[in-house]
């Protein structure tokens, strides 16, 4: 099933084949290291028998590695029309386990993809990562069947998306992660693993959907709202920013956005007039 994929010419010959160039419109950072890519496909909780979903393949060097880990099915989502010959290669050597959807990944509808759920496996461009992590949160909570998500952030990024109350990293993206789902780091990556090489390092995170926890979450929405203006002063008291009374939520007033803890914030949006926020 993998031998066409393996016999494939390198990412960087394909590349230069094509004259395909990362552009910095599309937030693009590619990776040739099969190591690496192979690393974060077999992280991908049973590859095997399910259906994945990539944002940004471009030259398509973790499209191979999540193909040779033996995906199900694997839906590539590519805003850069300029990839196509590439992807259209990879797409002959996959025995039809491969779907490639020129388009915005943000506007994509992944609704109707497959009733068993899918997983989302994706080195993500850096200029949208934050915005669809958040997207796909909100379609977790109203009931989307993600199963998984294992995907490259900005190393920042990915440490706000992992962190506790107390932390230096807590923030908006900690809350909504957390109480939607169970989030660690799985590995770093260096900057050097890149092409082009960014100033910034990487990591792979991994989030798994807690059923638990969402089944405890009213109105996704508001809940954002709540984190985004709270975490919009952080270093205001929040009886500053939302005129009410905090006693009722077991709070002076006094306390700072990072003091509170996921369960806190869920409390908050669960009885707070939405029209204060």
């Amino acid at each position: 099933m993998t031998d066409k994929i393996a016999s494939l010419p390198p990412v960087s010959e394909m590349m230069r084949e094509c004259g395909l160039e990362p552009k910095k419109q599309f937030g693009q950072n590619f990776l040739f290291d099969l190591n690496l890519t192979s690393k974060i496909a077999k992280n991908v909780p049973n590859i095997e028998n399910t259906t994945v979903v990539e944002v940004g393949p471009g030259p398509a060097g973790l499209t191979r590695a999540i193909l040779m880990c033996g995906a199900k099915k694997l839906v590539a989502i590519e805003k850069d029309t300029t990839t196509k010959p590439i992807l259209d290669k990879v797409q002959d050597a996959s025995n039809g386990r491969l779907e490639v959807i020129f388009g915005d990944a943000l506007k994509t509808d992944l609704s109707n993809l497959d009733k068993d759920g899918y997983a989302i496996c994706s080195n993500l461009p850096y200029n949208v990562g934050t915005e669809l992590l958040i997207g796909w949160l909100h379609q977790i909570a109203n009931g989307a069947n993600i199963l998984s998500l294992t995907c490259m952030f900005q190393k920042e990024v990915a440490q706000r998306i992992v962190a506790n109350v107390g932390n230096k990293q807590y923030g908006r993206l900690s809350v909504l992660a957390n109480l939607i789902a169970d989030t660690k780091i799985l590995f770093d990556v260096p900057n050097t693993a890149f092409v082009p090489m960014p100033k910034v390092q990487s990591a792979v995170v991994q989030i798994i959907p807690n059923k638990n926890k969402i089944e405890k979450i009213k109105d996704i929405k508001l809940l954002e709202k709540l984190t985004a203006k709270l975490f919009g002063q952080r270093r205001k008291m929040i009886r500053g920013i939302i005129k009410t009374d905090w006693e009722k939520f077991g709070l002076t007033g006094t306390e700072r956005a990072e003091e509170l803890s996921p369960e806190l914030f869920l409390k908050i949006s669960g009885i707070i007039d939405e029209n204060l926020i």
